[in-house]
């Protein structure tokens, strides 16, 4: 059951760079002067936290259950100039909060670890911060009042959705190379820190990371590589262990793609899944493609059809083919991918399971109206049934799948807006943009139903034994602040009751 309350409530790579490094520099809030931090890979008795510093230097980090008081030390390690180094915190106990510091300096922090079934948390999503957008979609000022109003509502854990790294534009000023890919996940650093510093890190592919395997090319330099590596540098993602589940399939240049993958928190399932990096052919438009919103029009633009064929019929990537390929069927996460999502869902006992990607099918423009699509839904655009011939071995479409396993909410991004819709029981949510100055509610003609709101904000998911609340927390720059609409107010607000619950 759900219950909801409303509250009254193109320019350059070069110029992009430089307002995205200048606004990096004047965050205030670091794990240590001299350091970002980002923590990753929570567990119930461990943590990581990867450390950069711009200079050669040295670091530990001393941690314990009380504000000040640090009982325990890592060790000390090096930390080589502009070289992310990861720092597992171990030895730790299950439901508990740690306060830490770096090197007995600076201000403290704190985290938790993994939440017991029935204990209460708050976890934060939002959608594609497109930095690339200077203006049009991106403010880093406002970006840095979202995450500080994240960091003010601790929650245990962040989810980003994607779009937050677009190498479009590197691509397009033909300055795409390892160390400019590097450098837009650096520059996240500064921004996502100021949540990660508190809260575990977990992203999820977008399209515009262009982290696809159809373009692979056997090199060390094709961009999925450059892209997989420069993330996994920065980003402490999960891989295959005894707490997380997920892709164990390695990549030559890459290693592991920590992709998608799963965990159980308190009374939670979180599923984060990824079709890009698994579809043998492109899913949105390639790289030097279209896609982007344009300012106030609520369009979303396309690319060139047609390009550049490979001896397999895949898109050749260094040519910049921006095209779109027009067999629905053909994108596809893949028979692996499914079978993990298939089995992840049927075997967890958790009371609320929360499913995350880019978008529904990767592409396209709304939720519910593109759910009975293709290996989504099971249908072709004519609305014949397709599924049993087009994914022989699959059981369900992936729809069909999270309402036979009861999936609570599926989020996306993509859209850049905030939309709520349901369909069959699962509530569909799009997740509005973190630092957009327009505040508009792009590609709002893609939803023929549900609740729309415009940008910016976050979304804060309270999870609670008896219930699941959802929050639309705006975000405003001073300037545009009024009597009205303040700062961290909760634009929209619902609940979806457990199962089981009286209505």
């Amino acid at each position: 059951m759900i219950t909801r309350n409303r509250f009254a409530a193109a320019t350059s790579c070069a110029v992009v760079a430089v307002a995205f490094s200048v606004a990096a520099q004047n965050s205030r809030k670091t794990v240590q002067p001299g350091f970002t931090g980002i923590l990753g890979r929570p567990t119930d008795r461990a943590i990581v936290l990867s450390l950069h510093a711009p200079e050669e230097k040295s670091a530990f980090v001393e941690y314990g259950t009380a504000p000040g008081q640090y009982s325990s030390r890592t060790a000390t390690v090096g930390l080589p100039a502009n070289e992310p180094v990861e720092i597992p915190i171990e030895g730790l106990r299950p439901d508990t909060r740690y306060y830490y510091r770096v090197n007995g300096e600076g201000p403290g922090h704190s985290f938790h670890t993994q939440r017991a079934p029935g204990a209460a948390f708050t976890f934060g999503v939002q959608g594609d911060s497109h930095p690339e957008r200077l203006n049009r979609m991106y403010h880093p000022d406002l970006y840095r009042r979202t995450m500080d109003q994240v960091s003010a509502d601790r929650p245990d854990f962040y989810l980003t959705l994607g779009d937050d790294f677009n190498v479009d534009q590197l691509y397009r000023s033909g300055n795409l190379n390892a160390r400019t890919v590097d450098g837009l996940y650096l520059a996240q650093r500064e921004f996502l820190g100021i949540v990660g510093r508190t809260a575990a890190l977990f992203l999820v592919n977008g399209n515009h990371e262009q982290a696809a395997r159809h373009m692979l090319d056997g090199t060390s330099e094709s961009v999925p590589v450059l892209a997989g590596k420069a993330r996994n540098r920065h980003y402490p993602l999960p891989a295959p262990d005894r707490f997380y589940s997920g892709d164990a399939e390695p990549v030559e240049f890459v290693g592991l793609r920590r992709d998608y993958y799963a965990w159980t928190w308190g009374d939670g399932l979180f599923v984060a899944i990824d079709p890009y990096w698994h579809s043998p052919v492109g899913i949105d438009a390639g790289i030097g493609g279209g896609g982007g919103d344009r300012q106030g029009k609520g369009k979303g633009g396309g690319g060139k059809r047609g390009g550049n064929k490979r001896g397999n019929g895949q898109r050749d990537a260094r040519k910049g083919d921006g095209g779109r390929n027009r067999d629905g069927w053909a994108p596809t996460m893949g028979d692996v991918q499914y079978r993990w999502l298939k089995s992840t869902l049927e075997q967890s006992k958790a009371k609320y399971k929360f499913v995350f990607a880019h978008h529904v099918l990767g592409t396209g423009r709304g939720a519910v109206e593109m759910a009975d699509l293709y290996e989504w839904g099971g249908r072709n655009r004519n609305g014949e049934w397709e599924f049993d011939k087009k994914r022989p071995g699959w059981e369900l479409p992936v729809h069909q799948l999270f309402v036979k396993h009861g999936v609570t909410i599926f989020f996306q991004g993509h859209d850049h807006l905030f939309a709520r819709q349901e369909k069959d029981g699962v509530i569909y949510q799009e997740t509005p943009n973190p630092a957009d100055t327009t505040y508009t509610a792009f590609n709002r003609e893609a939803y023929r139903s549900g609740d729309i709101l415009p940008n910016s904000g976050y979304l804060r998911v309270k999870v609670a034994r008896e219930a699941v609340t959802v929050d639309y927390v705006r975000s405003w720059l001073p300037k545009d602040e009024t009597a009205e609409h303040r700062q961290g107010e909760v634009a929209f607000s619902y609940q979806v009751k457990a199962r089981g619950q009286a209505k």
